[in-house]
């Protein structure tokens, strides 16, 4: 059963301003499906398929006339040479939306867009499956942090226990295994490390050796919540720390991973500046990491930084398909005074923790008046945890249910 994903209304508002639309994201997190439900009548062709991508890279014109617009392009990364071609024919009509492509590493697509499609392209990202989509829940409110914000969105939001989180966590949100067995999902896993990263981080990134980049991978998702320490990935994986920084880096483009960095500002000093790292989806990430069950990876020894793992990534999906400007930072200076997440959000910076309990209290927020003595414009903010419904704990700052965000 397809299930509506949120990007939707941006995919449809972009194509009545935009020539060209590109939908970015990791592999299988259901770019393709949307695009072709959103508009079933369009000719579709997918670069995976060796024949469609000799033709493109070989002759882009002939290309465009076996494969005319309106059309939808999958995995346009794989043949830049499309791109100058994308450009004429946008440039010959006022037709807007003709062009709907997805790719799944940005930074070779980046560079042509930037290059050719500049001002005729709007540019989005789809992550794994939201809570949200999961739950068909949708919001009336947006999200901010103001109390009678939060009350609202708690009220259409399904409460979340402990048990039904940690079979999200454990399962992820990869479309293509939502309803299955457990068996099952490993053996997606298995082919989707096998078929796609290491494949796309062979052709992209130029890894040449998989064995030690399997087990960076999994070294990556055994730190997914910590700060980066590229000796002890590169140490873990037998590579050096320069190669190490560059594969962090493939799987940034890859959609894999994002790195929060501190936050910065005048006022702020004495702040270490190592980012942490986070995994877009706990699903892969409790696969690599050899978490058989959800009831095991619930009672390990990783729960809470996989938890923190699932905010970061819930709070990524809404924001970002809020279409509002925002930055997600971390605070810890070397006193080891941290804060979990900043959101710099409409000319404040909102202070969240994430606890891994049902009954935050006020000492939990204490930490928030580093920002203050600082000399920082704070916003609300919070504790996101496992309590039943919103909770005041200070004139600024409540406990937030997991299910709200």
């Amino acid at each position: 059963m397809y299930l509506q994903r949120q990007l939707q209304r941006e995919v449809l508002d972009a194509s009545t301003f935009f020539k060209a639309v590109l939908v970015t994201g990791a592999r299988q997190v259901g770019k393709t499906t949307m695009l072709k439900k959103l508009d079933p009548t369009r000719t579709y062709v997918s670069l995976d398929d060796s024949d469609s991508l000799a033709l493109a890279k070989a002759d882009p014109k002939m290309f465009f006339e076996r494969f005319r617009p309106p059309i939808i392009i999958d995995e346009v990364q794989r043949a830049p040479e499309l791109f100058p071609y994308i450009k004429l024919m946008c440039d010959a009509s006022e037709e807007r939306g003709r062009f709907w492509l997805t790719g799944s590493e940005q930074f070779s697509m980046m560079k042509g867009i930037s290059e050719s499609l500049a001002g005729r392209v709007g540019i989005l990202r789809l992550y794994p499956l939201s809570q949200a989509e999961i739950d068909e829940t949708s919001f009336d409110a947006p999200l901010d942090f103001e109390m009678d914000t939060l009350v609202a969105r708690e009220k259409q939001a399904p409460r979340i226990t402990l048990v039904d989180l940690f079979k999200r966590i454990h399962r992820g949100g990869m479309p293509a295994i939502k309803d299955v067995k457990e068996e099952t999902a490993r053996k997606f896993f298995s082919s989707y490390v096998d078929t796609y990263l290491l494949r796309d981080a062979r052709n992209s990134g130029g890894v040449e050796d998989e064995a030690k980049f399997r087990k960076f991978l999994v070294a990556c998702a055994a730190h997914t919540g910590c700060q980066l320490n590229y000796s002890t990935l590169a140490s873990i994986a037998e590579i050096s720390q320069p190669t190490a920084k560059t594969w962090v880096a493939l799987l940034e483009r890859m959609n894999i991973v994002r790195l929060l960095h501190t936050y910065s500002g005048n006022v702020l000093k004495s702040l270490v500046k190592m980012p942490k790292l986070y995994f877009f989806d706990t699903g892969l990430c409790a696969y690599l990491t050899g978490w058989l069950t959800p009831e095991i990876l619930m009672l390990g020894n990783a729960a809470g930084r996989f938890f923190e793992t699932y905010v970061v990534s819930e709070l990524t999906k809404t924001l970002d398909y809020s279409g509002m400007p925002y930055d997600l930072r971390y605070y810890r200076d070397e006193a080891k005074n941290e804060i979990d997440i900043l959101l710099e959000w409409d000319g404040k910076v909102h202070p969240l923790e994430v606890k891994l309990a049902a009954s935050p209290n006020m000492r939990d927020v204490k930490r928030f008046g580093l920002l203050e003595k600082a000399g920082i414009e704070r916003g609300r903010g919070g504790i996101i945890c496992l309590c039943d419904t919103v909770l005041p704990l200070s004139q600024t700052d409540c406990a937030i249910p997991i299910g709200v965000i």
